[in-house]
């Protein structure tokens, strides 16, 4: 058999991986020299600056013959690297966007050559069953009491509150407590988005949604809300947030438990940022009353290190997703079903589904449960630090200490335009990749830490970049 271009040579079977490597060296390089070129967090220049970049490079983007795998490769890797924002690097730390695993990064390229799909079992044999053993296990961390926990890989944190809007939704209703009306969410302010939008989405009702002064849901507003919902006749949601995209701030999970215990209601917590903590020994107790929820949200591209995507939905009960059986005869037939061929449609709402598990498989499988928790002490470790840097110095205030690894701080007398200045400033000289949170005290400037290995060093130099830009 003769041996195709390097263009057109697949990726799997016996002789994919021989056409893979000399790839795989070019990619490498481009991805170096890509790096050394932006030379920090961000590309300089600005949108304008990136886009023309690009253009350049693409152009022609579909020419009538090509340039060849190794030129095509060398050419759009690097304008890419070049023009990355890169979570590497300890001054890119806006948002929640991490650093990922190289070893998590490895796995993902096995997953992209062998190219399962999981809505079947004939496209996915071996992955199917590694994401039932991984997801059991995962699931076993959030509710260790229970007898068969599961969970659903989802794309992050907006498939999964989407997914626990859903099953809420259709919940079967307790014994003599029929459902005549729509579900009804209860939320805080600081929800994230995707609550709101999964209700619009699911053709819910408007959340009811708290105020959260200080942050998190305050269980005598909670108890309010709930009572005065007597008389509504549909079931109600109460979610909690566990890690939220402004502060980190963790909602008191057990006493929100407890209300939606007493008031009958539904309790889903949103841990895509904070549930890896039940990795840490030292701060797992941070999510004591996680177990207790319907459903949580987990996500591990965040303090996870997996390449995106690589969300979970977990429940106490497989049964819980009785509400996504579905049937389709060339995916799922009844009759291969009962011949013993797994069911994997009602998995997900997605069909073509990658198969995200292997690279979370790995990484749980290299570094343990310890490894992962040592990383997140890391971090977290760092936050508390940058914390300590801004009180000591004379020119910045910190709003808050840190719970997870955002860090909330401003110049001192800085107005909200000052401070949205300084932000785009150090994005458009390509030196400082920072979030921005508006809190009932005004705007302030957001540094989320995930990188695992950041230095005192860098956090000094974080402050003296943003330093640079206060108006004297």
């Amino acid at each position: 058999m003769s041996v195709p271009p390097a263009g057109t040579a697949l990726a799997g079977g016996t002789h994919g991986p021989r056409a893979l490597r000399p790839l795989l060296d070019t990619v490498l390089d481009a991805l170096t020299t890509g790096a050394e070129d932006r030379a920090g967090p961000l590309p300089p220049g600005g949108p304008d600056t990136v886009a023309r970049a690009v253009r350049d490079a693409c152009h022609p983007l579909l020419p009538d013959h090509g340039t060849g795998a190794h030129a095509a490769l060398r050419t759009l890797v690097h304008t890419l690297a070049a023009g990355a924002a890169d979570p590497a690097d300890p001054h890119c730390a806006a948002h929640l966007h991490c650093p990922p695993l190289a070893l998590a990064t490895a796995a993902d390229l096995a997953a992209a050559a062998l190219n399962p799909s999981l809505d079947s079992w004939d496209q996915a044999p071996a992955a199917s069953t590694l994401e039932t053993l991984t997801s059991r296990a995962l699931a076993a961390l959030v509710y260790p009491q229970a007898a068969e926990p599961d969970a659903l890989i989802t794309t992050g944190g907006t498939e999964s509150n989407q997914l626990a809007l859903l099953l809420a939704r259709e919940a079967i209703p307790a014994p003599g407590r029929p459902h005549t009306g729509p579900l009804q969410i209860v939320c805080g302010a600081n929800a994230h988005h995707s609550i709101h939008r999964s209700a619009w989405l699911l053709g819910l009702p408007e959340p009811l949604t708290l105020p959260t002064p200080n942050g998190i849901l305050a269980p005598d507003t909670v108890h309010t809300c709930l009572a005065n919902l007597t008389g509504h006749t549909g079931p109600v949601l109460l979610t909690a947030t566990a890690g939220t995209t402004n502060s980190g701030a963790i909602d008191p999970l057990t006493d929100l438990a407890d209300l939606a215990d007493h008031h009958g209601a539904r309790f889903h917590i949103d841990a895509a940022y904070g549930g890896a903590l039940l990795f840490s020994d030292t701060h797992h107790t941070a999510l004591t009353g996680l177990a207790r929820a319907h459903t949580v949200a987990l996500d591990l591209h965040k303090l996870g290190w997996q390449p995106v995507a690589a969300g979970l939905l977990a429940v106490p009960d497989p049964s819980a997703l009785a509400a996504l059986t579905h049937q389709a005869d060339y995916l799922n037939a009844d009759d291969d079903t009962e011949a013993g061929l797994p069911d994997l449609l009602h998995r997900s709402l997605r069909t073509t589904r990658r198969p995200d598990i292997l690279k979370i498989a790995v990484t749980l499988k290299a570094l343990g449960r310890r490894g992962l928790g040592e990383l997140i002490d890391r971090t977290l470790a760092a936050a508390q630090t940058l914390a300590d840097l801004i009180e000591d110095h004379p020119r910045y205030e910190l709003h808050s200490r840190p719970t997870l690894s955002t860090v909330l701080f401003r110049p001192i007398g800085a107005d909200d335009t000052t401070l949205a200045t300084i932000r785009r400033t150090l994005l458009t000289d390509g030196q400082a990749v920072l979030g921005r949170a508006t809190t009932p005290t005004g705007l302030w400037l957001k540094a989320t830490l995930l990188n695992p290995h950041t230095q005192t060093g860098d956090l000094t130099t974080l402050l003296k970049l943003v330093e640079g830009h206060i108006p004297r």
